[in-house]
């Protein structure tokens, strides 16, 4: 088993460390919020009063981080991670940031003889906390090779998507996908409403019929129709509406910078804005339909 050091311990960061100390690791947590740090130890870690703490002889290092600033800042601050790392550790960002700062990183990485991968996730907090993620990989491949033991710790589909950045190419393009479908889904919802077609025969309609897809049939926005949908427990969160907007931002951000012509992923990020100054951010991203239907108010 291998000696982990796993930087960031939020909603995501902690279930994925712990599932590598159940497989047997023994993993340093750290993160900013003591309070991460200290339930990560009550689950069998190692609380780590700092970054150079964890990284203390660790063979593997994880950053679970919130933006391309803070990976940035983790990696390459005059005593950040590679810095202070052990020689010839191998790097794993699970982060989802955008793709120049995954691939800046990932060069600073191997100037310096570090292996690393881009591994942005897919699953949500459920996903995490069952080690059934998806992990979208980016990297060389022998640096692959070497992180899919852990990662297969982690979750349950790996795939390996090309160099660097690629696996937040692949992030961002999904989760504008799922972005721009839970909004047309929960559009179609709020006019069935106005039109008096009850939600449940759309849906029997649609699941079935061109209509179909994952926003509708497994994260079906309307309560009722799919029971384990987070519009059947107060839209609490399994991925927040203010985490889609990051990332709804950061297609455009690619989009832009490429030359891309992404129109409905402009909107969808205009919708999960106005959602997001309307007080729904902190909800599950398909908070959406009642912010349209204009019943945010009742889930607040």
């Amino acid at each position: 088993m291998s000696k982990i050091a796993f930087i960031g311990l939020g909603n995501m960061g902690r279930p994925m460390a712990e599932n590598l100390v159940k497989a047997g690791h023994e993993v340093a947590g750290f993160d900013m919020a003591a309070a991460s740090v200290q339930a990560f130890a009550k689950n069998g870690g190692i609380a780590a009063r700092s970054t150079g703490e964890a990284l203390a002889d660790a063979e593997v290092v994880v950053t679970m981080l919130p933006a391309g600033p803070h990976v940035r800042g983790a990696y390459l601050d005059g005593e950040g991670i590679l810095a202070s790392a052990r020689p010839g550790a191998l790097m794993i960002d699970c982060s989802t940031i955008d793709v120049d700062s995954a691939r800046a990183v990932a060069a600073a990485a191997s100037d310096r003889g570090f292996a690393m991968i881009d591994a942005p996730v897919s699953g949500g907090t459920g996903g995490a906390a069952a080690a059934t993620l998806t992990f979208m990989v980016g990297g060389p491949d022998a640096a692959v090779e070497r992180a899919n033991p852990y990662l297969a710790q982690m979750g349950k589909t790996i795939v390996h998507c090309g160099g660097a950045g690629t696996g937040q190419a692949a992030k961002i393009c999904n989760n504008m996908i799922l972005g721009i479908s839970m909004a047309a889904v929960s559009e179609a919802f709020a006019l069935a409403e106005k039109l008096g077609l009850d939600a449940q025969k759309l849906y029997d309609v649609s699941s079935k019929s061109s209509g179909q897809c994952w926003s509708l049939t497994t994260y079906c926005p309307t309560p009722g129709p799919v029971p384990t949908s987070p519009a059947n427990r107060g839209y609490a969160p399994g991925f927040t509406a203010d985490m889609m907007l990051k990332d709804l931002k950061l297609s455009q951000q690619a989009a832009q910078a490429s030359g891309a012509v992404t129109p409905l992923g402009a909107e969808a990020m205009t919708v999960y804005q106005l959602l997001s100054a309307a007080g729904g951010g902190a909800k599950d991203f398909s908070v959406v339909l009642p912010y349209l239907a204009g019943r945010l108010c009742d889930f607040l």
